[in-house]
């Protein structure tokens, strides 16, 4: 495997945009290269440069919610690329959890129907390449990604691993962006250190609980909340090698 700084890609406007290719995954294969990329928020980003350009992005999934992007609107990646947004938030909430764990808690027990139409749309024909963000490319983003990682069979600890990368690669403008959450931490001026980090615990504490909810399997999980068995198909022929 390659380390965190030769898969980081330093396009112009973000700070965390990272590939995901190379893992170990089920049955000797490996996540494909240039396939799948996690990032912050694009709003500042050279998108349409020859960075992403080199990448032909199909699809970008913005899990952002419509108040954060209506305050830092992503920039177009071209006409060929589609960007799907869907809140992995959700609209109805009126506060977000204070603790960090409380909030992978609330993601994983209940927006998993959220989660599996990411992914779903992640799985569809013609999606990848494909980028998905969030603000900080940290959180949402880290359980997306931690969740396609495990159903491709790359070990726990290789997950958490590139989920805790993040930490230091933390946008110091995504604090703007949060203050757009409703009830987010960062409105009250209670956003602690805490809450801006990304312990590898916390991660795969999360892919337990969403195994707990599936029967035991992240794809139990995901089709318990409306995946098709197919589209876990789709993504290990797209994903890896």
């Amino acid at each position: 495997m390659t380390s965190a700084d030769e898969r980081y890609i330093p396009l112009t406007g973000t700070f965390n945009m990272r590939d995901v290719g190379g893992y170990p995954a089920a049955d000797g294969r490996t996540t494909r290269w240039r396939t799948l990329l996690r990032s912050d928020a694009l709003h500042r980003a050279d998108a349409t440069g020859p960075v992403l350009r080199g990448y032909g992005l199909r699809t970008v999934l913005d899990l952002r919610t419509d108040a954060e992007a209506e305050f830092a609107p992503s920039s177009a990646c071209g006409p060929d690329t589609r960007t799907v947004r869907i809140s992995l938030i959700g609209a109805d909430i009126q506060e977000i959890p204070q603790r960090l764990e409380s909030v992978y808690h609330y993601l994983i027990d209940r927006r998993g129907d959220a989660i599996a139409t990411v992914i779903g749309e992640l799985a569809a024909p013609g999606s990848v390449p494909a980028l998905v963000h969030c603000s900080a490319g940290k959180d949402r983003t880290g359980i997306v990604i931690g969740l396609v990682l495990a159903v491709l069979g790359v070990p726990d600890e290789v997950i958490a691993a590139d989920y805790s990368v993040s930490a230091s690669r933390i946008d110091p403008s995504v604090l703007e962006a949060l203050n757009h959450i409703p009830g987010s931490p960062a409105g009250n001026g209670s956003l602690t250190p805490d809450l801006l980090a990304s312990p590898p615990s916390l991660l795969l504490d999360s892919l337990d609980r969403a195994r707990a909810a599936g029967g035991g399997t992240v794809e139990g999980y995901l089709t318990g909340h409306g995946l098709p068995p197919a589209s876990l198909d789709a993504l290990r022929a797209s994903l890896t090698q």
